[in-house]
């Protein structure tokens, strides 16, 4: 209870905190309180995730200190909107998009949420992305555009190739949220609403499919493979929604990406949208693959098939049928 309730208390406080010291406080709150959460169970990989996951977080806290004191030393201001000094600003950039795992600092995310159980990797990949959109949502005129277009663009192409080759979903998650948070981080400057809105339905989508993979107790490819025998239905919504994450019309998914490329078009940066449309097919493809392997393929083994198909009762259905409705059908 001490844990969550200081997960939630860290997120608060940078909401609300308009001077970088309590921002900054917040934000380390947020960190120690997931640590306990990510090491609990007792598993080396588990160690080994939580100490990567602690240093990162540690020196992208640190850099983010030093750039509101950076910033303070040449204008004497602690207000988090009176960030003026253009070292602080890049500084604070760089910082975050550490803090949230954007290409090219995005080596520690995969490694992390591979090291993690479901329950902590949702958390890692929806609550703890909040806290430094807040700080990114409220600093986007001060920031460096061209910047934040380069880390969004790298980040797209790092998300889609990356995730290519991976048979862990884990991984495969991991890849699809630096790819997200490209498309997220490249329209910032120019529409932040349409950056919140991505965030919104990046979170409901993610938080669908890691509901799904926790009922059918799967973390590899090959394992998902008889969740189709399992339960059907849930099958087909674990298709809509990973298809819905790659972006294909007319689900949930296709909304953020095609506005933002229309956002883009109208700013005139052709190169760029043409670039993350064409990763994202990349982000498709392995999607398709998920798909193919959740619902296109049957079990071979026939005692399965003549097993009770009905699947344990779960408790978190109402969570997952409002999540899967939003993911599919906004």
């Amino acid at each position: 209870t001490i844990l969550i309730s200081s997960l939630g208390l860290g997120t608060t406080l940078t909401f609300i905190g308009s001077h970088w010291l309590l921002v900054w406080m917040g934000l380390e709150i947020n960190t120690l309180a997931i640590i306990p959460l990510m090491i609990r169970q007792h598993h080396p990989r588990a160690v080994e995730a939580t100490t990567k996951y602690f240093i990162t977080q540690a020196t992208a806290s640190t850099l983010l200190l030093f750039a509101s004191v950076t910033n303070a030393w040449t204008s004497g201001e602690w207000s988090l909107i009176e960030m003026l000094n253009p070292t602080s600003a890049t500084l604070t950039t760089v910082a975050l998009a550490l803090k949230i795992g954007l290409a090219p600092l995005h080596f520690w995310l995969p490694e992390v949420l591979q090291g993690l159980d479901l329950t902590t990797g949702l958390i890692l990949s929806t609550w703890q992305k909040l806290a430094p959109f807040a700080i990114l949502l409220q600093l986007y005129p001060l920031l460096n555009p061209n910047l934040l277009l380069t880390l969004g663009i790298l980040s797209t192409i790092i998300g889609g190739w990356g995730g290519l080759n991976q048979t862990q979903l884990r991984k495969i998650l991991a890849y699809s949220s630096i790819a997200n948070l490209g498309w997220m981080i490249t329209i910032l400057h120019y529409a932040p609403n349409l950056t919140l809105l991505n965030l919104i339905l990046y979170i409901i989508m993610t938080l669908t499919t890691f509901l799904l993979f926790k009922i059918f107790n799967s973390t590899k490819i090959n394992s998902i493979a008889s969740s189709s025998t399992k339960s059907p239905l849930l099958s087909i919504i674990a298709l809509l929604t990973l298809l819905s994450l790659g972006g294909l019309p007319p689900l949930s998914g296709f909304m953020p990406k095609w506005l933002i490329l229309q956002e883009l078009t109208k700013q005139s940066l052709f190169i760029p949208a043409t670039i993350m449309a064409l990763m994202t097919l990349l982000s498709l493809f392995f999607y398709l693959r998920l798909c193919y392997a959740t619902t296109l393929t049957m079990n071979p083994n026939p005692t399965n098939m003549l097993s009770s198909w009905r699947t344990k009762p779960y408790h978190f259905t109402l969570i997952l049928l409002t999540s899967a409705t939003l993911s599919i059908l906004l």
